[in-house]
């Protein structure tokens, strides 16, 4: 028993530093978004900034490990063997739960994990006590402590709507100040707006923060806490004459200094909010295994842990270790920067290619938006609907040459979201309430983003679809984890050691599985980003993506025939996911069509012309593929009848002749000689004519009742989509062909 213990100790540490690594991964967007959405600084420097907010901050959040221990239930009515189940199906659930949200980019609330995970072991604990003793389910309370579950939950829900409001105002309010050409108007009010920035953060980092801290001297919080106002008003002054000579003398962007100022803040808040989710409960039982080594004589079943309702002293060391692990998993994990897009993609200027679609719900609430925006516009006065549309002209923003070098949105609007989320995340500490940074900080980034106009009619639907789902996730965070938890907790407390073996190899099953899912997926982004990350012109890039795509369509096409033929559900369930990223590509360079055509020479009217029929055909050819890889995954998931041994041997000669085909087109886009396109279109004939052939061998199948229904559908449907492919193909060749000869000249 004492074996079993000690094992279980060292598991909760190890999910701790698991946790520490998932944790940060899903939690980086918090404090990086606006600084990389703005670019304020190359990337390693802003990672070198929050790195050091981190750590600094891992020292302010010994006052936060009390949540962990007593925040959501009584511990002195647990022994120390029902404790431990509670603390080993909290991190067993928090590993899993959000490196799938990490995998998947959405960013979600470690804090509402915690909670849920914490209440949903103790309820199923709390319970199996109450049905060993013959006690009422009404005596719950006696181990819940749902008063304080109940105000730290609706904290978090309350927070949401908050950060939103505060973050649409503040950031509506210095956007009337300094509009979008803010380079004119930071000469003269600059100093002031830096001042109350880098004020604010002294105040609630500095002065606030320090209260959780278990490395302050006391006689230092006694003086901070007595001298509030003078520090501040010094603070102002200060800040605001510094700010006032770098802008007169040294002509600096000081908005600059407060994002990097406010980056680091918001890490600091990060790490002292938040560490406790990630190690707080590993702690937890770490200090319940030592209660029980000062009890020698009392059995693990028999041994309240009273010790842990006293006051929360954290070991600094722990927190240094905690910290650093945190720093370096911030710049090594890819996870951290796929969530971190999801973030900036959602709370961008400009319009684009959108990761999230459209729903009735979000179309019905931009009618309504609009209309109302509309009547409210005909009440208000017109010379100030005219003077409050010069300070919201976004037609003033500075303008890049390069739109990728272009920030997802400017200065102002970083700092507004590092400062409003900073001040909230660190009241919310001072006051020792487990605020979710996450949905603080994402709340705020919305609030701004719609003030500054970044929901127009072009991407409002899509942005109001993204950010309810990511808050719908949030939701779903709160329901799976509690019953995750749930039922791990019942597995340990009646399966004891066998169980904790089993659910520790799922967990680690899950974490490696999720993580080759993610560098699936790193791995095939990281293809386009070495297209665009290439200095070739804007033509030979497009010349790689049509390549890319064709040698894409071949592969899906070669695997279905493969599949069907073999009758291979698996390779079909795989093409399916194939064909949908395919589809998904051709859509994205559709959409991209517009940055395409501004970088192209200014008298290529033409040649706009034909890049856009190479992409409408691109995305008919991808189109016709859907429809003959979904109706093939369908016949054989339905256990239907598969080809017969002649369809076998007719599909399969036609997929190594469109094999050749496409070799030749490729490789005629690929060395930009059109020499072979007479070649290629007499091979095109050649392949349509076997196409005709089997189509009239199925008929005649068919009269001679040597196939049924189902098959016959299937095939002739084949069929009629390889041959769109095949005049598809042989358009976008003849398109390729004029938009780069068009280019030459």
């Amino acid at each position: 028993m004492e074996t079993y213990y000690l094992i279980a100790v060292v598991i909760l540490i190890l999910l701790a530093m698991s946790d520490l690594v998932v944790g940060v991964a899903n939690d980086a967007v918090n404090f990086l978004n606006s600084s990389i959405g703005s670019k304020v600084a190359p990337r390693h420097w802003i990672l070198l900034v929050a790195s050091a907010g981190v750590l600094v901050g891992s020292f302010f959040s010994s006052g936060m490990m009390e949540v962990a221990r007593k925040g959501v239930f009584y511990p002195q009515n647990f022994y120390m063997s029902e404790i431990m189940v509670i603390f080993l199906a909290v991190m067993l659930t928090d590993v899993i739960v959000l490196d799938f949200f990490n995998t998947f980019g959405l960013p979600t609330s470690t804090t509402v994990s915690l909670v849920f995970e914490l209440l949903g072991s103790a309820v199923a604990v709390s319970i199996f006590k109450i049905m060993g003793n013959d006690e009422s389910l009404s005596n719950l309370g006696n181990y819940i402590n749902s008063g304080k579950a109940l105000a730290i939950i609706s904290g978090i829900l309350i927070s949401v709507v908050v950060a939103f409001v505060v973050g649409t105002v503040v950031q509506y309010f210095a956007r009337f100040l300094f509009t979008f050409n803010y380079k004119k108007s930071i000469n003269y009010v600059g100093s002031i707006w830096g001042g109350f920035a880098l004020t604010a953060i002294t105040y609630f980092i500095v002065m606030k923060g320090v209260q959780g801290a278990s490395i302050i001297n006391e006689s230092v919080l006694n003086y901070i806490n007595e001298h509030t106002v003078l520090i501040l008003f010094y603070s102002f002054l200060v800040w605001a004459v510094i700010f006032q000579i770098l802008i007169s003398v040294f002509k600096l962007n000081i908005l600059r200094f407060v994002v990097l100022m406010g980056t680091f803040a918001l890490a600091l808040s990060f790490a002292g909010n938040d560490l406790v989710n990630f190690i707080g409960v590993s702690l937890a039982g770490l200090k319940s295994y030592q209660i029980h080594l000062a009890n020698p004589g009392v059995a693990p079943d028999q041994l309240l842990m009273t010790d842990l309702a006293g006051p929360v002293t954290t070991n600094f060391i722990y927190l240094f270790i905690a910290g650093l692990i945190m720093v370096i998993t911030l710049w090594t994990s890819r996870k951290a920067r796929t969530v971190t897009e999801t973030e900036v993609g959602l709370s961008r200027q400009d319009a684009g290619v959108e990761r999230f679609g459209s729903t009735q719900f979000s179309r019905t609430l931009v009618r309504a938006m609009r209309g109302l925006s509309n009547n409210t516009g005909g009440i208000m006065p017109k010379f100030i609907k005219k003077f409050l549309e010069s300070r919201f002209d976004t037609s003033k923003a500075p303008k890049y040459k390069n739109p990728n070098d272009a920030p997802a949105f400017d200065l102002i609007r970083a700092s507004v979201n590092l400062v409003v989320s900073s001040i909230l995340i660190s009241s919310a500490t001072s006051l020792k309430l487990p605020l979710s940074t996450t949905y603080v900080t994402f709340m705020v980034a919305m609030g701004t983003s719609l003030s500054d106009k970044a929901w127009g009619r072009e991407s409002a639907v899509y942005r109001i679809t993204g950010v309810l789902t990511v808050i719908s996730g949030w939701f779903f965070t709160a329901f799976v984890t509690f019953t995750m938890a749930f039922i791990m907790a019942a597995a340990l407390y009646y399966g004891k050691t066998p169980a904790l073996i089993i659910l520790v190899a799922i967990a680690v099953g899950l974490l490696i599985k999720s993580h080759l899912l993610h560098k699936k997926k790193v791995e095939a982004a990281k293809v386009d980003e070495e297209i665009l990350a290439t200095d070739d012109s804007v033509v030979k890039k497009c010349t790689k993506e049509v390549t890319k795509s064709l040698k894409d369509v071949l592969k899906t096409f070669t695997k279905t025939v493969e599949g069907l033929t073999n009758e291979d559900r698996k390779t079909l369930k795989q093409v399916n996911k194939d064909v949908e990223e395919l589809n998904a590509e051709a859509k994205k360079l559709k959409y991209n069509v517009y940055t395409v055509l501004k970088k192209l020479e200014a008298d290529s009217i033409e040649t706009g012309h034909y890049y856009i029929q190479v992409i409408d055909y691109l995305r008919e050819i991808a189109h016709s593929l859907t429809f003959v890889v979904s109706p093939s995954l369908q016949h054989i998931d339905n256990q239907h009848k598969g080809l017969t041994k002649a369809q076998a041997s007719e599909l399969k000669e036609i997929s190594e002749n469109i094999s050749v085909f496409f070799d030749d087109i490729m490789k005629m886009i690929k060395e930009n000689d059109y020499t072979g396109v007479p070649d290629a279109i007499k091979k095109q004939q050649d392949i349509l004519e076997i196409v005709n052939d089997a189509r009239k061998k199925q008929v005649k199948r068919i009269k001679q009742s040597e196939t049924g229904t189902r098959n016959s559908v299937l095939y002739l449907g084949l069929l009629n989509e390889i041959k769109n492919i095949m005049l598809h193909t042989v358009n976008l060749m003849k398109a390729q062909r004029d938009f780069i000869l068009n280019n030459i000249d």
